[in-house]
């Protein structure tokens, strides 16, 4: 792979036969998902453990839901992080300045009280990893030419570190959030991001020129429009909030069909778009059963933090030889299958290369095994108390894994390949739309959930989910012929 640019020799250093560049942004977004991850497995109990035990004591509902709509939120904004490096900063300096914001809101968790404090943090935090989390992605994908049969492999690496940050956040924020406080832990993911933009600083030179160019610059004179429509948006927000329209407890309904519109519009957009090119618009007909396909798998996935962070608090037997493990550590087991698994199919697709299954019958057969895993809960329903060991969530949580790696990684890296080149940045960020629709779902079902029904809830979620896997299967020599090339 050639660069172009003086440093080409540098750029064409690889580790592990991949771009040098893949270490820096391995570890950025490391550290940024141990911040992310790490606040995240608490903030639901801290919005509903009661005021005696370090909480906002909110109905449960209501603190899942807000769960749910906050991770709904941070994807809805990658679009604003993917406009902004499209139009104006280009991916490479988005990427920095989101970790940044990122940053400011941890600490605003940390220090701030109450709902202040979780509404001027989460606004922070949603903001700054939107804009991190679609250019960090994208960036990714500039190091590898369309067609390179590496990429799957690169992405999976990747996401391996993605992982191992939400692995470590939940054991440090859990243990910190039992032993000392939730501001604390919250202050720990602060610390972790900071980490992230140092190393991203110092190893910035691996990336070379990826990511550097503005691709659809925005005219000067364009600033003060894009900024009164900013400003007007903002109003509206503050508007249906004062005015009762949205409330704590109907969030993440609200933030679910916010997002629905906003993807509809979204590909409305680049298929009408005249800096599209035909053969273009037809990849991005191929995304739409993609990006529905993807919606349905984290609607059931993205539960680890709404469902079962309560069946984890509520159901689950903690105890490991005498000793209560924080119950906030369910959002660490998944992250460990995937370490453990990563380098299997890392090395599987890139020894498999174009042999490899399409890319729609791998998001099949990721729906399809999260629809398998939710049915591994119906024998422990109609049990009560915490009667449901930790080892046996352990396992089933490994098809959790399974079924993660066989849509999000692959789902990462086949966007940046269909994306069309006025809109790299912005097709990652409608990808993360997909992610966001289902994390708000995850909100919105969590409503539903009671314990004395579970066998219902988990056995429908669980044959829906197949039922859409096994839709995507049978469309999926279709959905390949619209893919133009893109395996």
């Amino acid at each position: 792979m050639t660069s172009g640019h003086a440093g080409e020799a540098t750029h064409d250093r690889t580790v592990f036969g991949h771009p040098l560049g893949l270490t820096n942004l391995f570890g950025v977004e490391l550290w940024e998902r141990f911040s992310y991850y790490g606040m995240l497995t608490i903030l639901g109990y801290y919005l509903y453990y009661s005021a005696t035990d370090g909480g906002l004591g909110l109905p449960q509902a209501t603190a899942t839901g807000i769960v749910g709509a906050y991770g709904g939120l941070v994807y809805l904004s990658t679009v604003l992080g993917g406009w902004v490096a499209d139009r104006v900063l280009g991916m490479e300096r988005t990427v920095f300045y989101g970790g940044v914001v990122v940053m400011l809101g941890h600490i605003a968790l940390a220090i701030l009280p109450g709902l202040a404090g979780v509404g001027a943090g989460l606004v922070l935090v949603a903001l700054g990893s939107g804009a991190l989390k679609a250019n960090a992605s994208s960036l990714l994908g500039t190091l590898y030419d369309k067609g390179d049969a590496r990429a799957d492999g690169g992405f999976t690496l990747f996401y391996l570190g993605i992982n191992l940050g939400a692995f470590i956040g939940p054991l440090i924020t859990g243990l910190l959030q039992t032993r000392v406080g939730f501001h604390v832990g919250f202050g720990a993911a602060a610390v972790g991001m900071a980490l992230g933009l140092a190393q991203y600083v110092a190893f910035r030179r691996n990336l070379g020129e990826h990511g550097r160019e503005v691709p659809n610059p925005l005219p000067r004179e364009a600033f003060a429009k894009y900024a009164a429509v900013g400003v007007v948006a903002l109003l509206l927000v503050v508007a249906t909030l004062f005015t009762g329209l949205i409330t704590l407890a109907n969030l993440s309904q609200v933030t679910t069909g916010v997002i629905v519109v906003a993807s509809i519009a979204y590909f409305a957009v680049m298929l009408r778009s005249s800096h599209v090119e035909r053969v273009e618009k037809t990849r991005v007909r191929a995304f739409i059963p993609l990006f529905v396909a993807n919606a349905v798998f984290w609607s059931l996935f993205q539960q680890i933090f709404t469902v079962l962070a309560v069946y984890s608090d509520e159901r689950m037997d903690w105890t490991i030889f005498g000793w209560t493990a924080p119950s906030s550590w369910i959002g660490s087991i998944e992250p460990v299958w995937i370490i453990l698994l990563s380098p299997l199919f890392a090395v599987l697709w890139t020894r498999l290369g174009n042999r490899a299954p399409t890319t729609p019958r791998k998001f099949a057969y990721g729906v399809m095994g999260m629809g398998a895993a939710f049915l591994l809960f119906l024998p422990m329903a109609g049990t009560t108390g915490r009667t449901v060991p930790a080892l046996v969530v352990a396992g089933i949580l490994a098809a959790f894994a399974v079924s993660e790696l066989m849509i999000s990684p692959i789902g990462l890296a086949v966007t940046t390949q269909l994306a069309p080149t006025a809109f790299r940045a912005q097709m990652m960020a409608l990808y993360f739309f997909s992610v966001g629709l289902g994390t708000s779902m995850s909100g919105v079902l969590s409503g539903y959930y009671d314990p004395a029904k579970e066998f219902a809830y988990f056995g429908i979620l669980g044959v829906v989910a197949i039922v859409a896997g096994v839709v995507v299967w049978a469309l999926s020599g279709w959905i390949s012929r619209l893919m133009e090339g893109v395996h």
